[in-house]
């Protein structure tokens, strides 16, 4: 595992550029004297900024600095949201008030920040008129646009056609 920050005597540039514990600059100083500084009110001297030139240390409480990192990290971790991938299936033959269904639960997925991918399966003879199944995802699209965007455009694998939609940014 990687040091994170260099602390106390592990500093060993001539010159350094400190910041007190309450943020106030106290401009350029030797490491001995700011290491003497940060031992002086019991703290410790954390290289902050190592590729600045001097190099930035600050006076602080090592421990409690790592654990508000922790915390901060382990804040932001929970405050992320997980986009998940819905999957809508329709068929070529879809009746209108099947389709204004299918259509109303793809934009329930699409308000609550979900992505959709929109599939057709063809079967047998279908595939001579995917033209007719291009027609459908058109028709649906149009039936949820207000509520999201088509990230891609309607895709032919196989006897599959498929298309992805995302939700609105807000």
């Amino acid at each position: 595992m990687k040091k994170e920050h260099f602390i106390n005597a592990e500093i060993r540039d001539r010159e350094v550029r400190l910041i007190g514990e309450t943020g106030e600059q106290l401009g350029i100083v030797s490491s001995k004297e700011a290491l003497k500084i940060a031992e002086e009110a019991g703290l410790d001297l954390v290289k902050i900024s190592p590729n600045a030139n001097p190099p930035v240390c600050k006076v602080m409480n090592y421990g409690k600095y790592l654990f508000e990192q922790k915390k901060k990290a382990k804040e932001a971790k929970k405050n992320q949201k997980v986009v998940e991938v819905k999957e809508v299936g329709l068929s070529m033959t879809i009746d209108v008030g099947d389709l204004n269904i299918k259509a109303k639960q793809t934009q329930k997925f699409l308000l609550a920040g979900n992505k959709v991918k929109v599939s057709i399966r063809l079967r047998g003879r279908q595939m001579a008129h995917a033209e007719l199944a291009l027609d459908v995802m058109k028709r649906f699209f149009e039936l949820v646009k207000d509520a999201g965007v088509m990230e891609k455009q309607p895709l032919t694998e196989g006897r599959n056609i498929w298309m992805m939609l995302a939700p609105l940014k807000a």
